[in-house]
């Protein structure tokens, strides 16, 4: 946001943003039932914010400004994930595209988790797109469990635009082409990207969640298609977290949130297997299921997790 503030349109444009009046936030209740955590309202009442902050000028520029980028969504797609594709900005992303395209993009890499460009979130999802090895990019897992050592899933909303509905880890996204998640040294970039999604997909603040709190665990390389449209080809780094924080889901992002030990996580999987409920969990969750996670787990109890941590092998699933 640096670089639009050194325009005087946007000077004056945020300046007004500013002075703008908002409707307070609506109270938030968590509700624990079988660890379950009901939702609130969202956290950004999306169409009464663009009313009350942007003129009918201000929209129309913003329509314009969308019908020229090069990398259009979806006119079907769900407005909030529409945004999420391209920018972390609900208002402003629209307008001023061409100034903060590259940072707000996913991070491409080779095998060897070389960066290698960026490219938008819409590009990377793209199934034709992935068929080609040019998508490959850098994502992040997070497994964060509470001191009672029960791991946080959650169910992906259902207007997400790859694995809907799905259940997977706590937290998966994408640190972004910006310095701050750039750092490589101490995978730097990934943890704080990974703080930023916390606050986004569940309301956790960035306090409960300290970036030197996060163990690197190890890296995997895997490919899943989504729908035939959409899909994943991520270089994924798997981050283990353990903190009692306080969990606020966000509705765009989240459909449920509950906390589950060993036993009730080994439920889930036969069920999925089994294929009751229409329950069906991420790509990315079942391989490092399958693979790592419960002999983690005995690590994660008796407080070891850092003699695990393999961050030089790439483990390509």
């Amino acid at each position: 946001m640096l670089m639009l503030l050194n325009t005087p349109y946007a000077f004056s444009l945020s300046r007004s943003l500013a002075s703008s009046s908002f409707p307070s936030p609506p109270t938030r209740r968590l509700l624990s039932i079988s660890s379950t955590f009901a939702l609130p309202p969202p956290r950004f009442p999306h169409s009464s914010l663009v009313s009350s902050r942007v003129s009918p000028s201000f929209r129309t520029q913003a329509s314009a400004a969308t019908a020229t980028m090069g990398d259009a969504p979806d006119v079907g797609m769900d407005a909030v994930q529409r945004r999420l594709m391209f920018e972390d900005d609900p208002i402003l992303y629209v307008t001023y595209w061409p100034l903060f395209r590259s940072s707000c993009r996913c991070i491409l890499v080779d095998e060897s988790d070389n960066v290698v460009g960026h490219e938008s979130k819409y590009n990377c999802h793209l199934w034709e797109k992935i068929l080609t090895g040019k998508m490959l990019h850098r994502a992040f897992s997070v497994f964060l469990f509470n001191t009672k050592y029960e791991l946080l899933l959650q169910q992906r909303s259902a207007t997400k635009v790859t694995f809907p509905l799905v259940w997977t880890n706590t937290c998966c996204s994408h640190p972004l082409y910006r310095e701050s998640e750039l750092i490589s040294e101490n995978h730097l970039g990934v943890r704080n990207a990974a703080q930023r999604k916390l606050l986004d997909e569940l309301g956790i603040p960035a306090e409960d969640v300290p970036v030197d709190q996060f163990v690197p665990l190890s890296r995997l390389l895997y490919k899943a298609p989504s729908d035939g449209k959409w899909g994943e080809h991520e270089l994924d780094y798997l981050l283990f977290i353990v903190r009692d924080v306080n969990v606020h889901p966000n509705p765009d992002e989240v459909a449920e949130a509950k906390y589950v030990n060993r036993d009730q996580l080994k439920e889930l999987l036969r069920k999925a297997d089994a294929g009751e409920d229409g329950l069906k969990l991420s790509p990315w969750f079942r391989l490092v299921v399958d693979n790592f996670l419960f002999k983690w787990w005995d690590h994660v109890e008796k407080g070891t997790l850092k003699e695990v941590s393999d961050m030089e092998t790439i483990h390509k699933l």
